[in-house]
C-alpha cells in the first residue's frame, strides 16, 4: 500500500520550511445576467422585495435557461484549477474498495449489499444455505448512468414477494414495483406517486404506503401537506388502494406513517403535523373491522411502538422524559396514564432497537456510542463491548434470530461490521474493508468550547497526527445544528482525502441538535434559532484562537439546514472564513414552507406567518435577505440539485443571484448545480466524486495552493 504520510520526525523538518501557498490566485469569471423583477411581499405592514422570484419557476425556460448560463460560468471557472484532476483521480482511487452491507434473512435466502468499489449503486446479492451467491437486484441496470436509484426493499412474511421502491433523479417522489423474489419476475403494474413512505407488510396479502395526492403545478416544487396512508392488497390496481387514514382537510397532517408489528397483529398510525411531535394509533388487526384506538391524540412528544409481546406493547417516548424512556402497556388501555417504565430515563439520550428478543439501548455520551443490552422485562443483561470510541449502529435482526450485527466506525476508521451472538454477548469481526488508507496516522479529538452565552459545546477535531498547529491548516468546519438530528463521528471517504492534503475536519455538536436530548434541540429552535450560529461561529473562533487554522485557511461547510447555518454565518461573519460551502440550503426563510413540504419545517423555524416577532427573527437572518452590497463575502460554491423537491433549488438560485448582485472584492460565488440530482440520497458514486473534487478543489485554491498541499510536501521533502 503507498503510504502519503510522512513520518513525524519529516513533518517537523518540513513545516519549518514550509512553503507559503500563494495569496493572488485568480481565475477571471464572468457572471451570467441576472433579471430583477419587481415582487414585494407584505407581512404586518413590511414590504419586503423578491427580485428574483421568478427562480422559483423550475419548469419555466427562462429558469433553465440561467441554470444552464450558470453551470457555464461555474464549470468555466473549476476547470481552471490546476489540481482539480488529481483530487478527482485520488477521490476514485481510494473508493474504488469492496464495500458490504450486514447479511438478513428473508424466506429461505440470506441476502447482503455489495459495491465492487465504483459502482453508482450497491448491488443486492443473495444466498440459499452453502450455495454461490447470485445477484438478485442491480440498480445499476436501472439507467445508464446510475440516476435511478433503490430508495428501498421490504419481503412479505414469507419472504416470497419484494415491493421495492426507485427514485428517479434524485427525486423524494417514488415508484413501487413488486417482484416475486423466487423468480426475480416484476408482477404487478408499478405503484406511482408515492413520497415520504415506508412500505410494510400485512401477512403475504399486501402492504402499507404513504403519499400525497398529486400537486397542483410542479410536482418539483409545489407545495405538499397532506399525506395519507393506504393498503394495497396483491393482485388489484392502485387505483383500488383503500385509503387508511389522513386526508381530512380540517386536519393536516403533513407526515403519516403505518407500520405493521412482526407478528401482524397490530397496524399502528403514526401521524405528523411537522418534523417534531406525533400522535400514534393502533389497531388491531386480528379482529374484524376493530376500531382504530388512540394512544396519543397530541403532537407533544416523539412516541413510536418499538415492539410487542402478545398484547404488551413497548413504546420508546420522550413525553415527560426528554432523553427517551422505554415503557410498556397493555394494547387494551393503552394511553399515558397506563405506562410503566422498562427502561426508564439517564442523563444520555437513548435510541434503542430489538434484535432476538432483547432490548439494545444505545446511548450517546457527548455524541460517543455505548450500548446496553436488556430483557423485555427491564433487566440489565450486559454492556455491549465496541472496538473503540465512535458510532455503533444496527442491533435490529429479526426477534426469532440468534445473531445480529452492528456497524462501528469514526472519524478516521472506516465501518467495519461485527457480529453479535445475542444470548452470550460475544461479537468478532464478521467484514473489514480492504482500504488504501491508514487509520493509524490520524487522530480524533473532542474539545469542548464556549459558547456566546456560556454553553459549552462539543467538537470532535481530526487530522494526521504530528500536524503542527500554526495557524495555516487548510480546515473544513461542518454542521448541522437542527431537527433532533446527531453528528456523531463517522468514516467519509471525501473527508479521509481532505485530511490526506494535511487538512483538519472540525465538527461541533451544535444546539437544534439530538446529542444532548429534547432541551438541546429545543435550544435551537424558533426565537432561539440564532444560538445555532452562535455555536458555529465560537467553533471557529476557537480553531482560529488555539491555532489549528486562521480565517485564511478556513472553510465553512454544511447541507440543507447545514447550509441554512452556512448562510446565516458567512452573511453574519463574512471575516470569519476564506471560503463558504452552503449545500442544498434552506436559504429563503420567509417562503422556505410555501414550497413541497416545507411547512413540517416549522417546529425547528416558525413562519413568517406566525406573527410580527417571528416574521422579524426569521427576517433577520434569511441569507437570501441579508446578503448587503459593499461587503467582501467568503469565496462561496453553493452546490444543489434540479431535482430537488425537499429543499427547492429556487433557495440555492436566489442565494446566488444575490451574492453575485452584491459581492465586493474578487472572491468568486458560483453555483453548481447536479442535472438528475436531489437532495443527496440515491446520488451516483460519479458524481459525488465529481462534486467533491470541485468542492476541495475550490476550497483549496481559494485559500491560495496552487498545487495540492501533499504535493508541496512531497516536493519540500525531496
Amino acid at each position: 500500500m503507498k503510504k502519503l504520510i510522512i513520518s513525524l520526525s519529516s513533518l517537523i523538518i518540513l513545516t519549518a520550511c514550509k512553503e507559503e501557498p500563494k495569496k493572488s490566485n485568480r481565475i477571471a469569471v464572468s457572471y451570467p445576467q441576472t433579471k430583477i423583477v419587481d415582487s414585494v411581499d407584505t407581512y404586518f405592514d413590511v414590504e419586503v422585495k423578491d427580485p428574483f422570484r421568478w427562480l422559483e419557476d423550475d419548469r419555466s425556460k427562462e429558469t433553465e435557461a440561467w441554470v444552464k448560463s450558470q453551470n457555464k460560468a461555474t464549470f468555466g471557472y473549476l476547470d481552471k484549477i490546476p489540481f482539480r484532476e488529481e483530487l478527482k483521480e485520488r477521490l476514485s482511487s481510494l473508493w474504488n474498495y469492496e464495500k458490504v452491507g450486514a447479511p438478513f434473512v428473508e424466506g429461505d435466502y440470506t441476502y447482503f449489499s455489495k459495491n465492487d468499489g465504483l459502482q453508482n449503486q450497491n448491488v443486492y446479492y443473495r444466498k440459499k444455505g452453502n450455495e454461490e451467491a447470485e445477484v438478485f437486484l442491480d440498480p445499476n441496470t436501472f439507467s445508464d448512468d446510475g440516476t435511478i436509484s433503490l430508495g428501498g426493499m421490504n419481503f412479505s412474511k414469507d419472504g416470497k414477494t419484494l415491493a421495492y421502491s426507485i427514485s428517479e433523479g434524485g427525486s423524494d417522489w417514488r415508484k413501487v414495483l413488486v417482484m416475486n423474489a423466487e423468480t426475480k419476475e416484476i408482477i404487478e403494474d408499478t405503484l406511482v406517486d408515492i413520497k415520504f413512505s415506508q412500505i410494510s407488510w400485512y401477512k403475504n396479502e399486501g402492504f402499507y404506503y404513504s403519499s400525497y395526492d398529486k400537486p397542483k403545478g410542479s410536482e418539483l416544487s409545489a407545495k405538499t401537506d397532506q399525506h395519507k396512508v393506504y393498503y394495497h392488497k396483491l393482485g388489484t390496481s392502485q387505483k383500488e388502494d383503500k385509503l387508511i387514514f389522513g386526508g381530512t382537510p380540517k386536519e393536516k397532517h403533513r407526515y403519516i406513517y403505518g407500520s405493521v408489528t412482526e407478528d401482524d397483529n397490530y397496524l399502528i398510525i403514526t401521524p405528523r403535523v411537522s418534523t417534531s411531535g406525533n400522535k400514534l394509533y393502533i389497531k388491531d388487526l386480528s379482529l374484524p373491522n376493530s376500531p382504530l384506538v388512540t394512544i396519543l391524540d397530541h403532537t407533544d412528544s416523539d412516541t413510536y411502538i418499538l415492539e410487542n409481546d402478545g398484547s404488551k406493547l413497548f413504546l420508546v417516548t420522550n413525553l415527560n422524559a426528554p432523553n427517551k424512556k422505554v415503557v410498556s402497556v397493555d394494547a387494551s388501555t393503552p394511553t399515558p396514564e397506563h405506562w410503566v417504565d422498562v427502561i426508564p430515563e439517564t442523563n444520555q439520550v437513548l435510541t434503542p432497537s430489538t434484535g432476538g428478543g432483547y432490548f439494545f439501548a444505545h446511548y450517546m455520551v457527548d455524541a460517543i456510542s455505548k450500548v446496553k443490552q436488556y430483557n423485555y422485562d427491564g433487566s440489565f443483561v450486559r454492556d455491549i463491548e465496541l472496538p473503540g470510541l465512535g458510532t455503533a449502529s444496527g442491533f435490529g435482526c429479526k426477534k426469532e434470530e440468534k445473531t445480529d450485527y452492528f456497524y462501528f466506525t469514526n472519524y478516521n476508521t472506516p465501518s467495519s461490521i461485527y457480529k453479535l451472538d445475542v444470548d452470550s454477548g460475544k461479537s468478532e469481526i464478521y467484514w473489514k474493508p480492504s482500504i488504501e488508507f491508514n487509520s493509524d496516522d490520524y487522530e480524533s479529538n473532542q474539545v469542548f468550547y464556549t459558547s456566546k452565552d456560556g454553553t459549552k459545546v462539543p467538537m470532535m477535531i481530526t487530522h494526521k497526527k504530528g500536524l503542527e498547529l500554526n495557524g495555516k491548516n487548510p480546515t473544513i468546519l461542518y454542521g448541522y445544528g437542527g431537527f433532533n438530528i446527531s453528528l456523531t463521528p463517522s468514516f467519509s471517504i471525501t473527508n479521509a482525502v481532505w485530511m490526506e492534503q494535511g487538512g483538519i475536519l472540525a465538527v461541533p455538536n451544535l444546539r437544534g441538535g439530538g446529542e444532548y436530548g429534547k432541551a438541546w434541540h429545543k435550544a435551537g429552535t424558533k426565537m432561539q434559532k440564532q444560538n445555532v450560529f452562535d455555536d458555529f461561529i465560537a467553533a471557529g473562533e476557537y480553531l482560529i484562537e488555539n491555532n489549528y487554522t486562521s480565517s485564511d485557511y478556513l472553510a465553512i461547510r454544511g447541507g440543507s439546514n447545514g447550509g441554512l447555518l452556512v448562510g446565516a454565518v458567512m452573511t453574519q461573519r463574512p471575516d470569519l472564513a476564506k471560503v463558504a460551502l452552503p449545500a442544498v440550503g434552506v436559504l429563503d426563510m420567509l417562503r422556505y414552507h410555501t414550497f413541497t413540504a416545507g411547512a413540517g419545517w416549522a417546529y425547528d423555524y416558525g413562519t413568517a406567518e406566525d406573527n410580527k416577532e417571528m416574521f422579524e427573527y426569521l427576517k433577520g437572518y434569511s441569507p437570501v435577505h441579508n446578503v448587503k452590497s459593499g461587503v467582501e463575502y467568503p469565496a462561496t460554491l453553493v452546490t444543489t440539485g434540479d431535482h430537488d423537491d425537499r429543499v427547492v433549488p429556487a433557495h440555492s438560485f436566489k442565494f446566488a443571484a444575490e451574492l453575485q448582485s452584491k459581492q465586493s472584492g474578487d472572491n468568486p460565488t458560483l453555483i453548481r448545480i447536479e442535472t438528475d440530482a436531489g437532495h443527496g440520497a440515491g446520488t451516483p458514486v460519479s458524481k459525488t466524486i465529481e462534486q467533491y473534487a470541485d468542492i476541495f478543489g475550490f476550497t483549496l485554491y481559494n485559500m491560495g495552493f496552487e498545487v495540492l498541499p501533499s504535493k508541496t510536501n512531497e516536493k519540500i521533502k525531496g
